[in-house]
């Protein structure tokens, strides 16, 4: 599980120390000093592959000049044995090291000896997470954006999963509410249309209009006929609801499977009404003072919650004072809990009851006003809402056709469905799109582009390398050229610009990785692998394979062996495949 950057960075650090206390002992530096400074990754390669800021960040205390010191430390730096091959003073004074060939040799073992795992971590530290994403209402075919939301969420589920957290996916089935029952109204007017005729039954204004509806009320009646004509409504109301979740929930699932997407769980909203849960932590809110009767109805004081929140957070008072903040109501004056007070009793079943570290919930931007009401009502609950609940915000998808927006409109039923946008472009073209911005960026889906097999495709392009690759390897061990050990392979012999920088990029994936994780973007992985495929396409071009002398030949096999690697681990992470032929 080793990091090769970090490992690299750590002994400039443990190398500028050692020079300073020879330095020290030999009387051309200040004892006492503490070293500070920090070690970098310069843009530009001629600037050597680490720069340390030590001696500048030193020149105060020392009471000396940059060069001065950065002189020193290198008049007294060994770097026998080392990773490094040199140690040059640039600049103002930094210290720029050069990688020696070892280094070079260290990274294509160790994504050797890693194999599909290369890129683990244990920076998580076993930390219990939740991811739970898409979380569609069941009243109709999933959308682009929950579309989006999948592969963001499974994609940072994987990449947390490496990093070292133990993680858990689930989709929470809103059931209950609102919603269902404006659904079953919906189902219940196409129902009576059928029986009695279109003109004769209006159909409501704010209800789901989709021909999905329609399909449903059809099958209901082909299943029951005309028997809920003359029942209760509320019978009538629940037989619907319960008909049009039996049916579209096997197909949300069957959806995301094809999506490529399974879950640890599908948690329903109704089991928390049902078993009483939803009262008892609106109740525990009532215990901490919390809440207050007015209208009929019970609220939450989110105000003062907010308040608390915003100054702990370091917000001043007056700026807190200046926020219109406002309360929620919990309970209805008709005695039915609201959709916040649910939302409230799932996140403390997640935090308390099956005690997660954190949960990871990925919402539409058009949710951002509700991420801090509900972190302050965990705050209230003491479950430190806070710091344990983190919203990955994802703004909008729009969906390009011969360069032209594609309309799409949920409330006319001409959305796009995720099962229709599979049934045009591939999962894989579908989850690596989707996952080509960070979640605060829109994307602009060019289904065009997403079918197109050439260069200008991303996914197309990256896939194309490994592909390359394994006919190259599959070609040459038919000429008896299989494959090295890293520990056969002369690294020395690799010296061009194009062999180096392929290997300093895939040091990076560890590094890429850990920073997805830590940022909550997976779109990181998919800007490594365009630029590692583009690094090995110039190296291909540049460094010839076929008809070398065998020790060059051997390792730049090796080394196309190891993009080979990396490139399909990356794609793994993603939920993409990674051919062998195209």
């Amino acid at each position: 599980m080793a990091n090769l950057i970090q490992s690299a960075k750590a002994q400039v650090s443990q190398l500028t120390a050692q020079a300073y206390e020879a330095a020290v002992a030999a009387g051309v530096l200040p004892a006492g000093v503490e070293l500070k400074g920090s070690v970098e990754i310069p843009k530009d390669p001629q600037n050597g592959d680490y720069a340390s800021s030590v001696a500048m960040a030193g020149a105060k205390a020392m009471k000396m000049a940059p060069r001065a010191i950065a002189q020193a430390l290198v008049d007294h730096m060994d770097l026998a044995g080392t990773i490094f091959s040199s140690v040059e003073i640039a600049g103002p004074g930094f210290l720029n090291f050069r990688l020696g060939h070892k280094w070079y040799g260290d990274v294509l073992a160790e994504i050797e000896k890693e194999g599909p795992l290369y890129g683990q971590s244990d920076e998580g530290h076993g930390e219990k997470v939740m991811v739970e994403f898409v979380s569609a209402n069941p009243t109709g075919p999933m959308h682009m954006g929950n579309a989006r939301g999948g592969v963001l969420g499974d994609t940072l589920a994987n990449i947390l999963r490496r990093d070292g957290c133990d993680t858990w996916k689930e989709f929470y089935v809103n059931d209950a509410g609102n919603q269902i029952h404006k659904f079953a109204v919906s189902i219940e007017a196409r129902y009576f249309q059928i029986l009695k005729g279109e003109d004769a039954v209006p159909f409501p204004e704010d209800g789901y209009h989709g021909d999905d509806i329609k399909e449903l009320a059809q099958a209901f009646y082909a299943a029951h006929g005309d028997s809920y004509a003359d029942a209760d409504e509320q019978t009538r109301l629940d037989a619907l609801a319960a008909f049009g979740l039996r049916t579209n929930i096997p197909k949300m699932k069957a959806d995301l499977l094809r999506y490529g997407i399974e879950y640890d769980e599908w948690f329903f909203e109704s089991s928390l009404h049902e078993s009483g849960y939803v009262a008892e932590t609106v109740g525990l809110l009532t215990e901490k003072g919390w809440t207050y009767e007015k209208d009929g109805a019970l609220w939450l004081n989110t105000t003062q919650l907010l308040k608390n929140k915003y100054l702990a957070e370091g917000k001043s008072q007056k700026q807190v004072d200046k926020l219109d903040l406002k309360d929620d109501v919990l309970c209805r004056a008709n005695g039915f809990y609201t959709y916040f007070a649910a939302d409230i009793a799932y996140h403390r079943n997640k935090l308390e009851v099956r005690g997660f570290d954190k949960t990871v919930d990925v919402w539409g931007a058009d949710h951002h006003g509700h991420v801090a009401r509900l972190q302050a009502a965990l705050d209230g609950l003491g479950l430190d809402g806070s710091h344990r609940l983190i919203v990955v915000l994802m703004q909008l998808v729009n969906l390009l056709q011969d360069g032209q927006p594609v309309r799409m409109s949920k409330r006319s039923g001409k959305a796009i469905a995720l099962h229709d946008l599979l049934d045009e472009v591939s999962v894989d073209a579908a989850r690596y799109f989707f996952n080509s911005r960070s979640a605060t960026s829109p994307v602009d889906f060019d289904l065009d582009l997403a079918v197109r097999e050439d260069s200008e495709n991303p996914v197309y392009y990256v896939q194309y390398a490994h592909a390359r690759i394994c006919t190259l390897i599959h070609r040459l061990a038919e000429e008896g050229h299989a494959v090295p050990k890293a520990a056969d392979t002369h690294a020395e012999l690799m010296t061009t610009e194009e062999e180096t920088t392929l290997i300093r990029t895939l040091a990076r994936l560890p590094e890429e990785i850990h920073a997805a994780a830590r940022d909550y973007d997976p779109s990181r992985i998919n800007r490594y692998l365009t630029e590692l495929a583009g690094d090995f396409h110039r190296f291909y071009g540049a460094c010839r394979i076929k008809g070398e002398e065998p020790a060059i030949l051997a390792a730049r096999l090796k080394l196309a062996d190891s993009v080979r690697s990396v490139l399909a681990n990356g794609l793994g992470l993603l939920g993409v495949t990674a051919p062998e032929k195209m």
